[in-house]
């Protein structure tokens, strides 16, 4: 859609979300007020006249159709309109004006029989009033209560959304008073995500670019706010490795349910992105027959290695240690060391383990220890200042806390019988692993107590 440069400095004015905000009409500066007295609400527009050039009535409006694949601001391909027991299709181009009051057209040009809906389009108020949208740059689940129009140059267009109870009361309250647009909490339509039609399993509108941005534990929060179908989309919308991060953030409760009602290849592919720790917190809340059934989706390797953690009691140290080490031999350089770790595409490795030529446990060295020595010495030669300390796979939360309060360091190793490391559990993981064993606990207050 090609738009001059001055109508584009006349749209970023008028979908400017602060010029939206209103508050009482007679309180707005004149340009306000007339930006306010100029916006279209799509529910108001419901059963309004639609009048030929004459004058004479041709029918009522019964939807508006808008299309996600016009840019940030969905375009209005045209509208719906009653005539007799008709639904016809009115296109955009045969309408002179659309407002508060009715439809004006040009011609009387348009297709009589029924509307059907075509690939990339929606209603206004069927798919998108009264169901959930993303503020994106608010990071919140809204609602509608309704959608509100703008013309720039001869096109209209889906500005904002209101989501305040003020509309959804004008809206549903009888009266002529429901047909205005009347801003109180607006978001302008660039910062929303919508999620297509309502049952409609494949979504017609891309990501909001905004939602790379968001940290994971708000995407979390906006995850477990969603309904399925909405949450659906957005999972699908979401980069894999960003929605992995999200999912480690959520609720168990709800991460459950959102698994059990994805596709089981996508369910596995989340989780295979996961930490190992954190997806394997997740299996095990999953019926056994779900759970075997995402195992078996992931590629070979990953399932074995979740498969293993998972044949440790979640209170042992197997089972809630990470299982993701970076692992060195004593004959590699430092040089080496260094180009390997700024190839990983993981920000929270702190220690690196250095193994003998048979897989043994020799150090656990601190970024900063490789980073201070010589290019060329080898990393068996590089020396941490404190040993390594490290228990087994079935060391119990108690044994890891004490070794983890005396050792003082950020982190165990887990070793098997051969001393070979096989895991490391952080602090953070400890923290986890003490709330789940006090959760199942009876306090002091609530002993006695059915």
């Amino acid at each position: 859609m090609a738009i001059q440069k001055s109508t584009q400095s006349q749209r970023s004015t008028l979908l400017n979300p602060r010029n939206l905000v209103a508050g009482e009409l007679a309180s707005l500066d004149p340009a306000r007020k007339a930006l306010v007295q100029n916006l279209v609400s799509a529910s108001g527009l419901i059963t309004r006249p639609v009048k030929a050039p004459d004058g004479g009535a041709v029918g009522r409006v019964a939807d508006v159709v808008i299309r996600w694949d016009s840019g940030d601001y969905p375009k209005v391909s045209g509208l719906i309109v009653r005539i007799g027991f008709r639904r016809a299709f009115l296109p955009v181009q045969n309408i002179a004006d659309i407002s508060s009051n009715g439809v004006q057209l040009s011609s009387t040009k348009f297709d009589l029989r029924d509307y059907q809906r075509r690939d990339g389009e929606f209603l206004a108020n069927d798919d998108m009033i009264d169901h959930q949208l993303l503020d994106v740059n608010g990071a919140r689940v809204v609602r509608a209560a309704d959608l509100y129009l703008n013309k720039v140059a001869r096109s209209y267009y889906v500005v904002a959304v209101d989501v305040s109870f003020r509309s959804f009361l004008r809206r549903v309250l009888p009266g002529s008073a429901g047909r205005a647009a009347t801003p109180g909490k607006v978001i302008d339509w660039a910062g929303i995500q919508s999620f297509g039609r309502p049952g409609e399993p494949t979504r017609l509108r891309k990501q909001n670019t905004a939602l790379t941005k968001l940290r994971a534990a708000d995407l979390a929060d906006l995850l477990e706010d969603l309904g399925r179908h909405e949450r659906q989309v957005l999972l699908e919308i979401l980069d894999p490795e960003l929605a992995a991060d999200a999912m480690e953030e959520m609720d168990a409760d709800d991460l459950e349910d959102m698994l059990l009602h994805a596709p089981v290849g996508q369910a596995a592919d989340l989780l295979a992105r996961m930490e190992p720790d954190e997806a394997v917190d997740a299996l095990r809340e999953l019926p056994e027959e779900d759970r075997e059934a995402m195992l078996e989706a992931m590629d070979e390797e990953t399932s074995t290695s979740l498969i293993e953690l998972l044949s440790y009691e979640d209170d042992e140290a197997g089972g809630f240690m990470t299982s993701e080490l970076v692992v060195l031999k004593e004959s590699d350089t430092v040089a080496e060391a260094r180009k390997l770790l700024l190839e990983l595409d993981n920000h929270d490795v702190q220690c690196i383990v250095v193994v003998d030529e048979e897989g043994r446990l020799l150090d656990d060295l601190h970024l900063i220890d490789l980073f201070q020595a010589n290019p060329r010495s080898l990393v068996g030669n590089v020396k941490n200042e404190s040993v390594p300390e490290t228990v087994g796979p079935d060391a119990d939360l108690e044994e890891v806390v004490e070794k983890l309060t005396a050792n003082r360091g950020g982190s165990l190793v887990v070793v098997d019988e051969d001393n070979r490391p096989i895991g490391r559990i952080m602090s953070d993981d400890v923290v986890d692993a003490l709330v789940k064993e006090r959760s199942g606990r009876n306090w002091p207050w609530q002993e006695g107590r059915n």
